[in-house]
């Protein structure tokens, strides 16, 4: 199967066939689309991806945008739309990838499983043809909170590209098989997370970032950056066991075995103490939970603790990509955390 059997090609597309809004060109698209653009210089190349999750629209708005404004870029570029079809499914931009389908951003690796290998396996194959110089991965975030950034490397070029976007990068040494693993082919790749979804400034953040992103003739270089970037280190992904149940109430009903309070996305990048409940667990315990770091289980008592029935931090942690979408928490995870310093909790 070739790549022009899984993916569309559009090159310098012009207004008229975009349509009037993101969603009529969503409407528009039939398959997983690369669209080529031409820059001053046509020796360079870089490359941004969007919607590998279908229900994480404001790198499809800023693209949309974009294009639709005729930008002549900096340099030639690349964009990736990998999560069409679970994007396409009534209500668009409801589903981050199909039912009983893969996550797309977990099939950037072999062995390229169905349809999402696929996909993932002809995207990777267009980037090893362009070669680009860099590359951006864009998305929403599970919940509300501010925008930040996520590397597998955190030296000074991907810190530069975090800096057109946030000044947060969290750098991790988790392999997922997202696309962000692409920097392991030593071409600085980033991941954006925007913001939440339904978020107005999370789209504006992502056009924002993007025009910083085709205008400037460097964006590898710290010294440029917009502003400094913190960097967090390593965090621990929690996950909640797949048969666990989960609700968000003020008070649990004792129905469930994790409740979080609705409000807990306010948490996202905030500094949680010792003495701060963070939700109620039921008769299992924390057995229902794993902390996962540097590839290989952790001892969960290290991160969170149990005092009649409450959870709290085990010590100061700063947790982000909480949600209150129950489904996301099961399928993806539950949150990330550092300590409150930023560095590394193991």
């Amino acid at each position: 199967m070739s790549t022009s059997d899984v993916l569309d090609y559009l090159h310098d597309p012009s207004p008229q066939t975009l349509g009037r809004s993101a969603l009529e060109w969503l409407d528009r698209l039939r398959k997983p689309t690369v669209v080529h653009v031409a820059g001053r210089d046509r020796s360079r190349t870089r490359a941004m991806a969007t919607l590998l999750h279908g229900n994480e629209p404001s790198g499809l708005f800023a693209l949309h945008r974009w294009l639709l404004e005729q930008h002549t870029p900096e340099v030639n570029m690349l964009f990736l739309l990998g999560g069409v079809y679970p994007a396409k499914i009534p209500p668009a931009l409801s589903h981050r990838q199909l039912p009983h389908g893969l996550d797309l951003n977990r099939c950037f690796r072999q062995p390229f499983k169905g349809e999402e290998g696929a996909i993932a396996q002809a995207l990777l194959a267009e980037l090893q043809r362009v070669k680009p110089e860099c590359l951006l991965d864009v998305h929403n975030t599970s919940g509300t909170g501010p925008a930040f950034a996520v590397t597998i490397t955190s030296d000074a070029a991907h810190q530069a590209l975090a800096s057109l976007f946030t000044n947060r990068l969290v750098m991790t040494d988790l392999r997922l098989g997202a696309l962000m693993e692409y920097s392991e082919q030593e071409v600085p790749t980033v991941t954006i997370e925007c913001g939440g979804s339904q978020e107005e400034q999370a789209h504006q953040l992502a056009y924002e970032g993007l025009v910083r992103y085709t205008s400037k003739a460097d964006v590898l270089s710290l010294e440029k950056a917009e502003w400094d970037v913190n960097v967090l280190r390593n965090p621990i992904r929690v996950e909640l066991a797949p048969d666990a149940t989960i609700e968000y109430r003020l008070a649990p009903t004792g129905q469930a075995d994790l409740t979080f309070p609705p409000d807990i996305e306010r948490r996202n990048f905030g500094t949680v103490s010792p003495d701060e409940p963070l939700g109620w667990v039921g008769k299992k315990g924390l057995s229902i939970l794993t902390a996962i770091g540097h590839n290989r289980a952790e001892t969960m008592e290290q991160i969170l603790r149990v005092k009649d029935g409450q959870i709290y931090p085990a010590q100061a942690i700063k947790a982000f990509m909480i949600t209150t979408n129950p489904v996301i928490a099961k399928s993806d995870c539950l949150f990330y955390a550092v300590k409150a310093t930023g560095e590394p909790i193991f």
